[in-house]
């Protein structure tokens, strides 16, 4: 069965998993997936990932992060271009998510930037997703 939107299950599985406490979550192995779960990492909201082979599928697993009183490091993860309403930015009118606490996640020419990034090297793209 075919998925209409891979990132906003990747996100929903992530979202999930951190209200419940899970320690990690898996997921369906993509290069877009595996580079979103690189910027999450770099960015400190999540604790590592890794891609692993089981059968002949790749699955991401991510290990989720908490803080010292266990709540997730990741308060929320929302979607905002979608397949069927895409959203697209120019680097002038990039978001700033909860006054740079939080990032926007823009897919641009030059990969997956977030959106400091974005800014920084003055390219727009589309806004994937905020993550605080």
């Amino acid at each position: 069965m075919s998925m209409t939107d891979p990132i906003a299950d990747m996100l929903t599985r992530i979202r999930n998993a951190s209200m419940v406490s899970h320690p990690s979550v898996e997921m369906p192995s993509s290069k877009l997936k595996v580079e979103l779960a690189k910027l999450l990492k770099e960015e400190g909201f999540i604790e590592n990932y890794n891609v692993k082979e089981v059968g002949k599928f790749k699955v991401l697993e991510i290990t989720l992060k908490y803080d010292a009183k266990h709540k997730p490091v990741i308060s929320k993860l929302e979607r905002i271009s979608k397949p069927g309403l895409r959203t697209y930015s120019k680097a002038k009118n990039l978001p700033q998510v909860l006054g740079g606490m939080g990032i926007a996640i823009i897919s641009t020419s030059k990969g997956l930037l977030t959106d400091r990034k974005a800014r920084k090297e003055n390219i727009g793209g589309e806004v994937l997703c905020y993550v605080y």
